[in-house]
């Protein structure tokens, strides 16, 4: 057996989220369907950096999975490319050791939010932008950005439901852009890993800080408080990219 690197991009709109599920359509599904078929009907495994949920997209997702033979590498790529749904694309594709996990050999991790402030909000973003209708003071979420960086317990941003019991994690940039029109924004967050919705709960908190609904300086308490309860909302799936994942 051959194992494969893949680098895949998707639009989350329609998927119930990247992990097989009983019922629902999902990432997972569709490429093991692709990789059956290219297999004579044998079935193929894949492994994903992490989960995304529904309605979340990835511009730089990584999978890994094992096929029973060597193919010339863009010929893999394009394979993948132009049998599974319009909705998934693969950009990459690599043979690498046969003890390579695209889940446990993880180092870094960047995650894009977008959120539409635009008056009126616009159409064309409504599956690709987290909206945001109320007035918002971008000075104040500038201010509480640098307290998110560095090694913290992240519990006040893990949701419930979570398995993972250790939620020690280290966050390397935590930035915010505003496009030159003014309506749309963009965080960055790079990390060493993120828990269960962790990503969509540090902006749905900036939002409220943005808002004055928290004090500028609250990120520090709602960290040390380890309570979700501390924390703002949880944003909308839809403005949340997984971007990029690095490894040893």
């Amino acid at each position: 057996m051959v194992r494969y690197k893949a680098i895949i991009a998707y639009d989350g709109t329609n998927f119930n989220g990247f992990q097989n599920q009983p019922n629902g359509r999902t990432v997972q599904g569709e490429i093991e369907k692709t990789l059956k078929m290219m297999n004579n009907g044998q079935g193929i495994t894949i492994f994903g950096s992490g989960r995304t949920d529904a309605g979340v997209h990835a511009i730089g997702q990584v999978i890994h999975f094992d096929y029973p033979e060597e193919r010339p590498l863009e010929r893999m790529r394009y394979a993948l490319d132009t049998q599974t749904p319009e909705d998934i694309a693969c950009r990459e594709v690599a043979i690498v050791k046969d003890d390579f996990h695209a889940r446990y050999h993880v180092i870094e991790k960047t995650y894009e939010f977008r959120v539409d402030i635009g008056k009126p909000r616009s159409p064309f973003r409504r599956f690709y932008a987290s909206f945001y209708p109320y007035p918002l003071d971008l000075a104040k979420i500038q201010q509480a950005l640098p307290d998110l960086l560095g090694t913290h317990d992240f519990t006040s941003f893990c949701a419930t439901g979570s398995s993972v019991e250790e939620k020690v994690r280290t966050i390397y940039q935590a930035e915010m852009t505003v496009n030159a029109a003014g309506d749309e924004l963009l965080f960055t967050f790079r990390g060493d890993g993120f828990l269960y919705k962790m990503i969509r709960i540090l902006v749905g908190t900036l939002l409220k800080i943005g808002n004055g609904r928290l004090a500028a300086d609250s990120l520090p308490k709602i960290i040390a408080a380890k309570d979700r309860n501390a924390a703002g909302p949880t944003a909308h799936p839809e403005g949340l990219y997984l971007k990029e994942v690095k490894y040893e």
